[in-house]
């Protein structure tokens, strides 16, 4: 697991009040929504919010660009990843 990988899990834990998960629990590859963690529309927005303070990035909510960045951690590492070589 990446530095990255452990910061987005720990963030999505934070904004989320997942205080029933630890970062080792959630897989890379794991859907975040409806499977796997189960997360939903509300969740997306917080994610979204969270990825706006802490690295800048805005989404548009309702593309389907946006949906694939938050399929998983890796989709949404690789989203931060790609901001940050903007």
């Amino acid at each position: 697991m990446t530095a990255l990988q452990n910061e987005l899990k720990e963030m999505i834990i934070e904004c989320l009040d997942l205080e029933d998960v630890e970062s080792e629990e959630i897989d890379n590859e794991e859907p975040l929504f409806v499977e796997g963690l189960g997360l939903d529309s509300i969740d997306a927005l917080e994610i979204g919010l969270a990825l706006q303070k802490r690295y800048g990035i805005k989404l548009d909510s309702n593309s389907e660009e946006t949906r694939a960045h938050f399929a998983n951690v890796n989709a949404l590492a690789d989203l931060v990843k790609n901001h940050r070589t903007q």
